[in-house]
This record gives structure tokens, sequence and C-alpha cells, in this order.
């Protein structure tokens, strides 16, 4: 699968669940982290790192998603394998 069609398809998947995406600066200080899961307000956000590219981004969405329960949520298959491969 392309990796921009798999972040489509993961950023659509967030947000049909109620989660948003946001892209950020992440500051790169001392540590190294491209992003991850947050409660914001009550609310579950996505940050992504806005430097990090096409492969880390896809990584951080999918270890993101893989609390949630998909198996009443419609998932492409080729979708529902990268998330259940990671």
């Amino acid at each position: 699968m392309d990796d921009h069609i798999a972040l489509d398809q993961l950023e659509a998947l967030a947000y049909g669940l109620g989660i948003e995406v946001r892209y950020e600066k992440i500051p790169q200080d001392d540590v190294t982290i491209s992003g991850g899961l947050y409660r914001l307000k009550g609310k579950n956000v996505i940050v992504i790192d806005s430097r990090a590219k096409a492969k880390d981004r896809i990584r951080t969405l999918v270890q993101a998603l893989k609390p949630f329960d998909l198996t009443d949520v419609y998932v492409r298959p080729a979708l529902r394998e990268l998330l259940e491969k990671e």
C-alpha cells in the first residue's frame, strides 16, 4: 500500500473514531519522539511531528490506534493488516 494512501486511510479511521489528528512541530531538545495518543480536555488527540517522514507518521498513527476496538468497524483489508502487523 502506498504511504500516502495509508496515511489518508489511517487519518480517516481516526476521525471516524472521534479522534483528532494534529500535525505540530515537536521540539527535539532532549527527546526524540514523533508523537502519539494523548487525552486533551477529555478528548483523544493524536499528535504527530510535522517534520516526521511518512513511514514515521504511519507508525505513530498505527501505534495510537492499536488500543481501540476495531472489530465492529469496517477497515479495508490492507489497512487492517497494517494495524495488526505493527
